[in-house]
């Protein structure tokens, strides 16, 4: 049974641990359970008997695919066609950029309690075990659920007190980091390969549809299996929205911050100066190893991340945003928020997603105020099923992008034919708004790209650490990759001497001591085995001014 830790400053320390079964255990089954929360559809995925001949070729472009044509170039004409449509995007997603997300494991196991959910899969002769913690709002069962990645999302406290649970999920223990390509870890590749092709982003939302297996199964007397979120930021925003777009259980998807690989179009990415695509194919294996193959011309694409916000259609959808720092691609993804709402549109249920990056204070992953209220009313309408607001368009003209510069298709009007198997709300589109940022953040100085030292060859014995920043104005995030030398490392020990006035207020992938001057970091306790010139990472997120910094590795 697989086990980990770790923790950070905020919002919540996780920790995800191996656990003997504390109620009885859940068979899941392969039949579906009953529809009833609105939006949602009963199964992970509707469109999975679609017979498509073919699917699009890649044909060099620089606007973005037009999300209602077909491979063989006509276009759908009713909302019954766009189940097979999606099914179309879902599975050029796959087949280039995210790697194939298998259909659900031939057993899932598992058990619900007030404080911990367990899953045990079991596939072709393998098996594996995770679990997350659990923490109940007031009142009494059984509540939706928020699924939180790494602790590091959409605020808890709002979460619980508008009435759902938070699952503290570490998307560590199905996917780590700091791996090669060739030998990925982590309990979704203990079923499929270390050597398998999909990446984390796509291990990381088979994580999460199999909790959603396990509280189906469990009866629904604690947790609703069919009133389901997700959030995350940073990295595990780009997690948030690769579960929300390939499970079609999960009512409201919510990533904050997403970044490369996330919700910014890659069609945009260079232009813009966020981390381009070679540095995030390079820094983690988040995108599927076929992507490779596009990180020096996106145009190349069929396919671009205003399909993967239609994905998520017509389901709840709240991308939150950071306008000050251009290195999280904010333009780009008001771009593809602005592309998918125009799914949204074509299906009747405009009112159902909401881009908001109209914010004042530009800390990465910052609980903010603006984001309270529209946090509340989208777990009420799609996780409590007792709200009705409109989804809004809330664009910060720091960072504000234009649909007509990228996409030369218009949004057909599509007729209602066979009822859809979820249905949509009223066609109220969010009249897009460019709303300026107060005048109390100046513009920052951003490092477009994050310039990495070069990777040293391995000295003789112990190991090295070289670091790659992110700078925004008034804070920085700092990639730290240690390098074993000629022995292998049983644990290890790296020290950053931070600038004056710099701190460090959290971390991820390491155990931290001290804020500030110098830091000890030590391994986490699942990358502390490194082999002998072999690399891991860790990262953390610093206030002040990071150049300069130094970092030692024993």
């Amino acid at each position: 049974m697989r086990t980990t830790g770790r923790s950070k400053s905020r919002p919540a320390v996780v920790v995800v641990a191996s656990l003997a079964l504390a109620a009885a255990a859940v068979v899941v089954p392969h039949a579906a359970p009953a529809q009833a929360a609105p939006f949602v559809e009963p199964v992970e995925n509707v469109g999975a008997d679609c017979v498509l001949p073919s699917l699009p070729a890649a044909a060099s472009s620089s606007r973005l695919p037009d999300p209602f044509r077909r491979a063989d170039g006509t276009r759908i004409t009713s909302k019954a066609d766009w189940r097979c449509q999606r099914e179309q995007t879902r599975r050029l997603m796959e087949q280039h950029v995210y790697g194939q997300k298998p259909a659900k494991p031939a057993t899932v196991t598992g058990s619900v309690t007030s404080s911990r959910i367990t899953v045990n899969v079991s596939q072709n002769g393998r098996s594996t075990s995770f679990s997350a913690n659990v923490s109940l709002p007031s009142g009494n069962g059984p509540h939706p659920a928020v699924v939180v990645y790494g602790g590091f999302g959409a605020d808890t406290a709002t979460i619980r007190s508008a009435g759902a649970a938070v699952i503290s999920f570490d998307p560590y223990v199905v996917g780590k980091e700091g791996t090669g390509r060739a030998n990925k870890q982590g309990a979704f590749y203990d079923i499929y390969g270390s050597n398998s092709q999909t990446g984390l982003l796509m291990a990381w939302a088979w994580g999460v549809s199999r909790i959603i297996d396990v509280i189906e199964a469990s009866g629904a007397s604690i947790l609703k299996g069919d009133a389901t979120g997700v959030t995350g930021c940073s990295r595990f925003g780009k997690g948030a929205i690769v579960a929300g777009a390939f499970d079609q259980r999960i009512a409201l998807t919510m990533p904050i911050e997403s970044g490369t690989a996330g919700v910014p179009i890659f069609r945009g990415i260079a232009g813009e100066g966020a981390q381009s695509l070679s540095s995030a194919y390079g820094e983690q294996p988040w995108f599927g190893d076929a992507f490779g193959s596009y990180t020096g011309n996106p145009n190349n694409l069929p396919v671009d991340t205003h399909q993967l916000v239609g994905l998520v259609a017509p389901r709840g959808l709240f991308i939150m945003d950071n306008p000050h720092i251009a290195n999280l691609g904010p333009r780009s993804a008001s771009v593809a928020a602005l592309g998918g709402a125009e799914i949204y549109k074509a299906l009747g249920a405009g009112g159902n997603i909401t881009y908001w990056s109209d914010v004042a204070d530009g800390s990465h992953c910052a609980n903010r105020s603006e984001w309270r209220t529209p946090l509340q009313q989208n777990i009420q309408k799609f996780l409590l099923g007792t709200g009705s607001s409109t989804g809004q368009m809330r664009i910060s003209s720091r960072a504000a992008g234009s649909l007509s510069q990228w996409a030369d298709w218009t949004t057909p009007t599509l007729s209602d034919g066979p009822t859809p198997t979820a249905s949509p709300t009223p066609s109220t589109s969010p009249t897009p708004s460019v709303s300026p940022t107060p005048s109390v953040s100046p513009t920052p100085t951003v490092s477009p790209t994050p310039t990495a030292s070069p990777t040293p060859t391995p000295p003789p014995g112990g190991c090295t650490a070289t670091v790659s920043l992110n700078q925004w104005n008034g804070g920085f995030v700092a990639t730290v990759r240690l390098t074993a030398g000629s022995s292998s490392l049983n644990g290890w020990t790296t020290t950053v001497t931070l600038p004056a006035g710099a701190g460090v207020s959290n971390a991820w992938n390491s155990v931290s001591s001290g804020t500030s001057g110098t830091v000890r970091f030590t391994n986490a306790p699942w990358n502390g085995s490194v082999g002998a010139g072999q690399t891991t990472e860790f990262g953390f997120q610093g206030t002040g001014q990071g150049q300069g910094l130094t970092a030692t590795c024993a």
